[in-house]
C-alpha cells in the first residue's frame, strides 16, 4: 500500500458514489514509503459531509470515517477503546450516541464500500421518516 495508490482509491471511490460531490483532498503527509496520512472530504446532500481519515504505519491502519453536518452524526473508527465490543478495536458511533460493533476491519478497500453503503441507508431512512 502506498500513499498515491490509497489516495487514488479513496478519491475515485467517493467520486463514483452517487451521493458524493465535490471530493477534496484536505491533507496528505508522507513520513516514509510505508508510513503516511491522508484526509479526504466529500459533500453529500443537505449540507452533509463525509470525511475519510487514514493513517497507515508499516502495515497497520488507523482510520476514521465520519458523516457530519455542523456536528458529528455517524462515525466508524478503530481507536482502541470500547474493549467490551466483539469487533474491538473497530466500532461505530450512531446518530443516537450509541457505540456499536463495526463491520470494518481496517482494509480501506473494503471498508470504504461498507461505509458508503451504510450512509446510503442512512439517507434512505431519513427520506422515509426513519
Amino acid at each position: 500500500m502506498s500513499l498515491p495508490s490509497l489516495l487514488g482509491f479513496v478519491v475515485t471511490g467517493l467520486q463514483a458514489h452517487p451521493l458524493c460531490e465535490n471530493v477534496a483532498v484536505i491533507e496528505t503527509r508522507a513520513f516514509s514509503p510505508d508510513q503516511f496520512f491522508l484526509k479526504v472530504r466529500a459533500e453529500l446532500p443537505d449540507s452533509h459531509r463525509l470525511q475519510v481519515r487514514i493513517y497507515f504505519n508499516r502495515g497497520h491502519t488507523d482510520y476514521a470515517y465520519q458523516l457530519f453536518t455542523t456536528e458529528p452524526l455517524l462515525r466508524w473508527d478503530n481507536k482502541e477503546e470500547f474493549r467490551h465490543l466483539p469487533s474491538f478495536p473497530h466500532h461505530y458511533h450512531d446518530d443516537k450516541g450509541n457505540v456499536l460493533p463495526s463491520l470494518l476491519n481496517g482494509n480501506a478497500i473494503v471498508d470504504l464500500q461498507i461505509v458508503l453503503t451504510e450512509i446510503s441507508g442512512y439517507f434512505l431512512r431519513r427520506a422515509h421518516g426513519g
